[in-house]
């Protein structure tokens, strides 16, 4: 087990950020982990927005994530479909598409996947 050190880290000043249309992606690094800050306009959609740089058919990124603000609609591979909101929590395996629903931007921290997201094919 390694020895747990002391950090204080802020997604105000985050280790990377990567833009997309209508969106971005906030990383902080803790330890050996990346926690991610997505933040998601109104229209944005995974398939339409991301996909083109994933170059998968569905989002292949598994997350566990907290939804701070806004809605997220998302539709999992097997046909699934729900809206995650405020104060939800959503373990989401590998196959799903999601879009914002409504005008207000999502908000969601994600604890699992985000260190591969919209990271693309290397250039």
């Amino acid at each position: 087990m390694s020895e747990q050190t002391t950090q204080h880290l802020t997604f105000e000043k985050p280790d990377e950020t990567r833009t997309f249309t209508h969106g971005r992606l906030e990383l902080v690094r803790v330890g050996t982990s990346d926690i991610g800050r997505l933040v998601l306009e109104p229209g944005w959609r995974w398939s339409d927005d991301v996909k083109p740089i994933a170059g998968t058919d569905l989002c292949e990124a598994p997350h566990f994530q907290y939804h701070v603000s806004g809605v997220l609609r998302i539709s999992m591979a097997d046909g699934d479909t729900f809206d995650a909101g405020p104060g939800d929590v959503t373990s989401l395996p590998s196959g799903h598409d999601a879009w914002v629903v409504g005008d207000e931007p999502v908000v969601v921290v994600d604890w699992f996947g985000a260190s591969e997201y919209a990271k693309g094919a290397p250039r």
